[in-house]
This record gives structure tokens, sequence and C-alpha cells, in this order.
């Protein structure tokens, strides 16, 4: 299986969100199931549904983090050489080109990235644009939302 590329700090917000879902969140799943069905008549019982269809998504998620964190390679940035460029774990801070906006992003794999962190994946448009990129470099961006100009103004390996 091929190996999952993550952040040090990324792994260990998995690792605990993991430990959370197998001891906060499992076992509050497994007693609503069971105060679901002691109020009768599974088939329309909408508390009992809705508690399984939680199960599920739980135990999915653990299931998907599990398989993450197996096969994760683990990458450290602040152990890389600092070269200026744009790499996976750097955050690179980006002027918009028409309307000046400054927005920053760090390069995250793909399942520790939040856009609401402003962690964007590896395998994003906008990240696969910066990559090799370095501070001052103009970077045009293919987007589904059509194609945005962008210029660096500073990477951090941090």
């Amino acid at each position: 299986m091929n190996q999952i590329p993550l952040t040090a700090i990324g792994a260990e917000r998995l690792k605990l969100e993991l430990k959370e879902l197998k001891s906060v969140k499992r076992p509050a799943v497994i007693e609503a199931i069971a105060t679901a069905r002691e109020h009768g008549d599974l088939k329309e019982n909408a508390e009992y549904h809705a508690a399984r269809e939680e199960q599920s998504f739980t135990e999915g998620r653990i299931a998907e983090l599990e398989a993450a964190l197996s096969n994760a390679q683990i990458i450290d940035i602040t152990t890389l050489k600092q070269t200026g460029r744009a790499v996976f774990g750097c955050t690179v801070t980006l002027v918009e080109a028409e309307t000046e906006a400054e927005v920053r992003y760090q390069i995250v794999g793909d399942i520790e990235a939040d856009i609401n962190e402003n962690r964007i994946a590896i395998s994003s448009p906008i990240a696969r644009a910066l990559i090799g990129k370095e501070e001052g470099d103009e970077v045009i961006v293919e987007a589904p939302a059509g194609t945005m100009e962008y210029i660096i103004t500073a990477v951090e390996y941090k």
C-alpha cells in the first residue's frame, strides 16, 4: 500500500482524534443504541436508527484514521533543509494579484487538510502549483472556480 504523507503535527492531531473516537465517542454511541433499544419496536424507532447511523460513521472514521496512521510517512518540516522553496509541510503566504488579498496556507496530507484552518491538501490545485516555487514567484492556479494569480510573499518552515 502507498505511504500517506502527514506532517508531524497532523499525525498527532489524527492520533488525538482516534483516541477521542475510541474512548469517548464509541462508548457514547453504544450507550445511545442500548437506550434506544429499551424504547421498544426497532422498526419505527428513530432514535435507534440515528444511533446506528452515528455508530456506522464513527466506526468508519476510526477505520480510516487507523489505516492512514498505519501507512503514514510522517514528515517533520523543522528537520528539512530550508531552501526557501515551497515543499510539503511548509506555510506559504500569498497575495492575490487582482485584489491584493493576503492568505496563508500550510501544505499538508490529504487526510489532515482543513480549509477552515488554512491547511490545504498536497493534491489540491493550489498546492500543486505552489510546490517548488519560492518567495517572489508568481503562481497561476487553474482551479474549478477559474484561473487565479498569486504572488508568493513568504515561505515558512515551521
